[in-house]
């Protein structure tokens, strides 16, 4: 049997057990006979025997544990990893906080003990990568480098404190700490420039904080400024020679575009509705909210009034391509569906680009009445079209 030491002691950080599936906790058993990957049981599946596959309970094998010493013989290498990272997260010199997050050790041992053997002591004087150079001198004959168990451990741990606090470190600089706060700050920038920080991201770590914020806000700027520049020379091109022309110019375009749109709705309902009835109902009701007059009584009242029939889908362009459910809902709601189709196929294409959507995005794509909307996206998740953001 030999005695092995894990490296972390953080429980989820080791693999499971084969057995029970729970975390493993030292001192665990490793097969000597099965593997890669390593067969690792915990003592209780150990001790009854547990079989899987090609292992058997009669295999030979190794008892993993932390409970040896490295630098001290009266320190464990669980204690030296338990203190750097007490010293990690408590700071150089609060040694009562070190010592209470470490539990075993009292305020004196732990100071005695780190100063002893990390900062005066000669092999850590000349650093780690000192001793490295020397041993692959005398070793440039091999292969492969051969460090000693104890000294590779601390190596080790040390590579991983270093890569930490680099983290930590492009985390803090970058105002990364407070997510949400990060993210609404994003969304100040038009769309163009959130893509462009979406991309840059990943080269932060490389420029430091204010350099990446400069090229970001230059961006910004550039975008501003060309978009300025095309709008003039709109102007240019449309003979306006100044800015209260332009005001009267943005406020007629306004007006066209608002009035192209409702020609389209217009065109569409007349395409698809054959009901002649209902669209002169529909073409009465728009008038009177065009010129400012409530709806007829009989269109706002809700007392005495009968609910509309289903809709027939009868003849209807692209009804063939509905499923009986679509169709169900088509007729409840009353929407043709060539236009149900288009609603269908946008609310997808956003929920795929977003990772997620909700009913207030949905309401802003398709512009038609909200309980029409509510229905069609609470059918769309029920089915699984789309998912909740």
């Amino acid at each position: 049997m030999d005695r092995l030491g894990s490296f972390s002691s953080d429980p989820s950080d080791k693999p499971p057990c084969r057995g029970c599936s729970s975390y493993l906790m030292e001192p665990y058993i490793k097969c000597a006979e099965c593997g890669p990957p390593p067969f690792l049981l915990c003592l209780q599946c150990f001790t009854r025997g547990f079989e899987y596959k090609k292992h058997q309970s009669d295999h030979t094998y190794e008892i993993m544990t932390s409970d040896f010493p490295v630098l001290d013989p009266s320190w464990t290498a669980q204690e030296e990893m338990a203190l750097l990272e007490a010293v990690m997260d408590c700071g150089f010199g609060n040694w009562q906080d070190v010592a209470n997050q470490m539990c075993t050790k009292t305020k004196e041992e732990c100071e005695k003990h780190y100063m002893k053997h990390f900062i005066n002591n000669p092999l850590f004087a000349s650093t780690l990568l000192n001793l490295k150079q020397a041993e692959e001198a005398k070793t440039a004959d091999t292969a492969i480098p051969f460090h000693s168990l104890k000294m590779a451990v601390v190596d080790i741990y040390h590579s991983r404190l270093k890569e930490r606090q680099r983290r930590k470190k492009i985390i803090r600089d970058h105002g990364l700490i407070n997510l949400r706060k990060f993210q609404l700050m994003e969304r100040r920038y038009p769309k163009e420039v959130q893509d462009l920080y979406e991309t840059m991201r990943r080269f932060a770590r490389i420029v430091g904080p204010v350099e990446h914020d400069k090229f970001i806000e230059s961006h910004a700027l550039e975008f501003e400024l060309r978009r300025e520049i095309k709008r003039l020379q709109e102007y240019r091109t449309a003979g306006i020679t100044n800015f209260c022309s332009a005001r009267t110019y943005d406020h007629l375009k306004k007006t066209r575009e608002e009035e192209r749109l409702k020609r389209t709705m217009l065109s569409e309902v007349l395409q698809y509705i054959q009901d002649s009835s209902a669209c002169q109902q529909w073409l009465r009701r728009q008038a009177d909210i065009d010129s400012g007059l409530s709806p007829s009584v009989s269109m706002a009242s809700n007392s005495g009034r009968r609910s509309a029939p289903p809709l027939n889908l009868t003849g209807l362009p692209g009804t063939e391509k509905l499923n009986e459910k679509e169709k169900e809902l088509c007729q409840m709601v009353r929407l043709v569906p060539g236009a149900y189709l288009e609603y269908k196929s946008a609310l997808l294409n956003e929920c795929n680009k977003q990772g997620g959507l909700r009913l207030a995005q949905a309401r802003a794509l398709i512009k038609i009445d909200v309980n029409k909307t509510r229905k069609i996206y609470d059918f769309l998740i029920r089915e699984g079209y789309i998912t909740k953001a």
